[in-house]
């Protein structure tokens, strides 16, 4: 039987997993746990006989990690639109997400580099991997007309509840002495990890209690069902060539996409190492950065109305092209908030606009004034792009990081991909959709 569309108790506790494990999309991979590795972590060592930095170290597990998320989402997306499973699979991926981040708190060196590795790969894989199915419940929970406001409920609420946490862990780490910690050593940062795994747990397990059962769909193998995702991403890959507008696009999101992502995952290690920040100073900048990303994505929708949404584009990669050469030279900390304030400033806008204006060029067809675009194979596309983009862009990162060890030289090769970006963009063209009925 089939769970009730629109159901109040049910469309709140979907929203309330964005609650939930915002926390470690913020708080692990941006705000405390970068600076906490690359603290702890030589400067420089050898693994198997390779020479690492402990930011080349940091880039790789990203790369790794999102290298095995690449490859691993199309099946997963071929479970989750198959259905009737997609709970179970949630639940999986948050207690190995959960787990990973709780594994952190016995992370204090190098003797423990192995924990602190593999507690960060294995809690970003749960994270990715369940956003997966986490997206798929909506069609599941809420009609058509629902969607744009309960997924803005959730990204608010994930928001809200990253941000809390947040705070509770900057006064953890500035004022430890108020939990009963020590004012010296570590405890008090691993003790934020410890807290940002009980609340992705604690409030994942209220979501799902109120989220539909799974109905495992008789004679579906999970093999069969896998296989349906590679379908899917090789539907839309041979659809490509009959779309150049969307091909051209995807091809400039891609470069570009490079560099947004390793520069947000990697700015506070930066931080850290170039410019000495100490973690409470950080969490002060991530929070700025968070505030400043809600009103950059609506600058970046303004510009797309009053000049269209590739004047918006060019606008936003000419700002990130200047923050890659202006952090190669960024000597104090002033400088670095102001860099950092502009970093928010475009990265809401270039992830919304770009959103929105894929969706502006997927292909549409209709029939008698209904929409039949199989949309969800087409941002399954778009979303397999972005982690080999993650994948590319932190790789090379890391490989100049090791190779010359330099992260701002890093940083500079990386306005290359925006630049190449803008080429790439300046063969494409936005028209108007003409619908037909």
């Amino acid at each position: 039987m089939s769970h009730p569309l629109n159901d109040p108790k049910t469309l709140q506790g979907w929203a309330l997993f964005d609650w939930a494990n915002s926390a470690f999309a913020l708080v692990i991979t941006t705000a405390i746990f970068p600076p906490y590795f690359e603290e702890m972590v030589d400067e420089q060592f050898r693994v198997l006989g390779l020479e690492f930095t402990n930011s080349s170290w940091f880039a790789y597990l990203i790369t790794f990690s999102y290298l095995v998320i690449a490859a691993f989402s199309p099946f997963l997306s071929g479970i989750a639109d198959a259905g009737g499973r997609r709970k179970s699979f949630l639940r999986t991926f948050t207690i190995m997400g959960g787990l990973g981040c709780l594994s952190l708190f016995f992370f204090t060196g190098m003797d423990t580099l192995w924990i602190g590795s593999l507690g960060f790969i294995v809690g970003l894989i749960g994270f990715a991997g369940g956003l997966v199915f986490y997206n798929s419940f909506l069609p599941v929970i809420a009609t058509e007309d629902r969607f744009d406001r309960l997924s803005a409920r959730g990204f608010a609420m994930g928001y809200v509840g990253s941000v809390i946490l947040l705070v509770v862990n900057l006064a953890m780490v500035t004022q430890p002495g108020w939990f009963g910690l020590p004012e010296t050593g570590t405890l008090a940062v691993r003790m934020a990890f410890l807290t940002v795994g009980v609340w992705w747990l604690v409030f994942a397990a209220v979501s799902l209690s109120r989220l539909p059962n799974d109905e495992p769909r008789p004679g579906t193998g999970l093999g069969e069902m896998a296989a349906m995702g590679w379908q899917e991403l090789r539907k839309v890959w041979n659809q490509l060539e009959e779309h150049p507008q969307a091909k051209r696009f995807l091809a400039a999101f891609f470069s570009y996409s490079a560099g947004v992502q390793t520069i947000i995952f990697l700015a506070s290690i930066f931080a850290k190492k170039e410019l000495n920040f100490a973690t409470q100073e950080l969490i002060v900048v991530v929070l700025i950065l968070q505030i400043v990303a809600i009103g950059g994505a609506y600058l970046a929708a303004r510009i797309s109305e009053l000049r269209g949404n590739k004047f918006a584009l060019y606008v936003e990669l000419t700002i990130w092209i200047l923050i890659c050469v202006l952090a190669y030279f960024v000597s104090g900390k002033v400088q670095f908030y102001l860099i950092a304030g502009a970093v928010g400033l475009v990265m809401g806008g270039i992830q919304s606009l770009s959103r929105s204006t894929y969706a502006k060029v997927i292909p549409a067809e209709t029939n008698g004034g209904v929409r039949r675009t199989d949309t969800t194979s087409w941002f399954s596309f778009y979303d397999v792009l972005e982690k080999v983009a993650i994948v590319l862009g932190t790789f090379i990162f890391g490989f100049l990081d090791a190779l010359t060890g330099s992260m701002r030289l890093s940083i500079l090769i990386l306005a290359l991909f925006f630049l190449v970006g803008m080429l790439l963009l300046s063969r494409f063209t936005l028209t108007p959709r003409r619908v037909q009925t």
